[in-house]
């Protein structure tokens, strides 16, 4: 048999269980996914979405998809990148991780929110703050553009 005739032919369950935690376990073993990113990702390659979703619960029980590490890695991810946790909440609530992971995610991280602002402030514009208004809004846009909110924004300007 071809493989032309072996695709138009439906995999039997088991075989396609197996075909779709092997490639949920490839995706991952590049890096963490969200239950629902992955739920999505897996099945536009033409996987029954019962099975997907079934395959997927079975990976959160083994421990290796977890919503809580997925949120963990893109607050430590983002952060690092100079991203603030206004457009952090956003992404995660984008990926449906639900409101009290992502607040622990944000809370865990130990980033100093002020600071990085202060930082990101820096590194675009340099160390000297604003002489006018219009040089300091243009910063402040700069920095709500990137996640930051009105009191991280202050900070940024009063140190």
């Amino acid at each position: 048999m071809t493989q032309a005739q072996n695709d138009d032919q439906p995999l039997d369950p088991a075989a396609e269980r197996i075909a779709i935690r092997k490639r949920a376990m490839d995706m991952l073993a590049r890096r963490e996914h969200a239950p629902a990113e992955l739920l999505q990702k897996l099945a536009k390659r033409d996987h029954d979405r019962e099975q997907v979703a079934e395959v997927l619960d079975e990976l959160i029980d083994d421990g290796l998809l977890s919503a809580a590490r997925y949120a963990d890695a893109m607050v430590s991810s983002r952060a690092s990148r100079g991203i603030g946790p206004v457009r952090i909440r956003a992404e995660l609530a984008a990926v449906r991780i639900d409101e009290a992971e992502i607040e622990r995610a944000l809370a865990d991280s130990e980033t100093d929110w002020n600071a990085l602002a202060e930082e990101v402030r820096a590194k675009r514009f340099g160390v000297a703050q604003p002489e006018d208004f219009p040089a300091k809004a243009k910063q402040m846009r700069f920095l709500q553009r990137r996640g930051f909110d009105m009191d991280m924004l202050n900070a940024a300007f009063d140190g």
